[in-house]
């Protein structure tokens, strides 16, 4: 069959016939010679051979179960093969999800006597190891004999020295990246940041952040209204941390729940239940820890449980109600309202994955509406399933009976 010319253009109501005969007329290769096609070859994709130290180290690896970071230089230095960057960067991950600095030094160590010269990556690797293996100290060695720095090395020790509990270092740290690196700060240092000045009580420099993220026009980036957030509730200024709240551009459930947590720490129970409301009308999605503190809220409303109860049937609803911290706070809830059977009843429910938090809740309830017979049954209870009343438990219903007197005692062996 001949080659359609591509100037010809094939019209739909012509036959094929007449378009084959019209096409080897025009054609200059005789109609009997038959046309030879090439044969068409699939692409072939290069397929990267591996270099002969990763041939080595495959093949010992696969003989041992057990190689370790020693072993694999060991075998290395004897073959007289030059370690590359991405081997070393493989074990130093190794060490790093190990949180095994020593065996992380002797890489470290190798490196320098091979006179390997690490690349930004690796030295953000060997960083990171360092950080997450608490040796801060090596890890500012590192840090400072690096001729090159990005964002990630700056995030890299600044988080490790938040975390370790040197904010002060963290914030000098910050202050020499703000000066002189012309790097863009991550949300990592921001929120570290924030941490630290909670830390060490640093409000006027967490303000001062905060001017500097409304100037660059990141006020409303979601990690930073949530370390913002975070910050002024700390520092129990909610007005300022409503205000990051409502700037926000989009709210996720961490969000709501920042400023749900800020009210609710402060005693401000019914502004949590209009943030709560407010959370629906917006049709944001809710979380057991939303749950958690809204119905521990709930519990110091005084509306008879009404509000609670509404949290709990949407518990239900969003099938949350089994889960431990929502069922503690239901369980305080109704304790607190007075509605001992509802209370009572989720305990019960919770069987034996009670933990001290649902033990103590019942007690307060009991205690707090004048059921000390019931308050008293409940602490024998507490030492048959083999738990050991709480002295605070004890002096609550000591002093709740009106009387010092030590006539109730649950002690090992009473």
């Amino acid at each position: 069959m001949a080659i359609i010319p591509t100037s010809l253009k094939v019209i739909p109501w012509l036959p094929s016939k007449c378009v084959c005969s019209c096409c080897l007329q025009r054609s200059s290769i005789p109609p009997t010679t038959p046309i030879q096609y090439p044969a068409i070859q699939r692409p072939s994709r290069k397929i990267p051979c591996p270099s002969n130290v990763e041939i080595k180290l495959n093949q010992h690896r696969s003989r041992s179960t057990t190689t370790t970071t020693t072993d694999v230089l060991c075998l290395m230095d004897s073959l007289h093969l030059r370690i590359p960057a991405d081997i070393y960067a493989s074990l130093l991950k190794e060490c790093t999800d190990a949180r095994d600095a020593t065996r992380g030094a002797e890489v470290h160590a190798h490196m320098n006597r091979s006179g390997f010269r690490p690349g930004l990556p690796l030295a953000n690797r060997l960083l990171l190891m360092y950080v997450a293996c608490s040796r801060l100290d090596d890890a500012r060695k590192v840090f400072d004999k690096m001729t090159i720095r990005d964002s990630i090395s700056w995030a890299t020790l600044i988080a490790g020295y938040v975390n370790h509990g040197d904010c002060k270092e963290a914030i000098s740290l910050f202050l020499e990246m703000q000066q002189g690196s012309g790097l863009e700060f991550t949300d990592l240092i921001i929120v570290s940041i924030f941490k630290a000045c909670v830390h060490i009580g640093e409000f006027g420099l967490g303000k001062q952040i905060h001017g500097w993220i409304f100037k660059v026009g990141y006020h409303k980036n979601l990690f930073f209204c949530s370390a913002l957030i975070n910050f002024y509730r700390k520092f129990k200024c909610l007005e300022d941390a409503q205000f990051v709240f409502n700037g926000a551009n989009r709210r996720d459930t961490v969000l709501w729940n920042d400023i749900i947590t800020g009210y609710s720490r402060e005693g401000q129970f019914d502004e949590v239940l209009d943030i709560f409301k407010e959370m629906g009308r917006a049709g944001a999605s809710k979380n057991n820890f939303t749950f958690s503190t809204v119905l521990r809220a709930s519990g110091r409303v005084r509306d008879y449980g009404q509000c609670g109860k509404q949290v709990h049937a949407s518990t239900i609803k969003l099938g949350v109600e089994m889960d431990l911290f929502v069922q503690s706070s239901l369980v305080d809830m109704y304790g607190r309202q007075g509605l001992l059977r509802d209370a009572r009843r989720v305990f019960e429910m919770i069987g034996n994955e009670r933990n001290d938090v649902c033990w103590n809740a019942m007690f307060i309830g009991y205690l707090q509406h004048g059921f000390y017979n019931d308050a008293i049954k409940f602490l024998y209870e507490m030492k048959a399933a083999g738990l050991q009343p709480q002295e605070s438990m004890l002096t609550k219903l000591r002093i709740a009976c009106g009387s010092w007197s030590p006539h109730v005692s649950l002690r090992k062996g009473s």
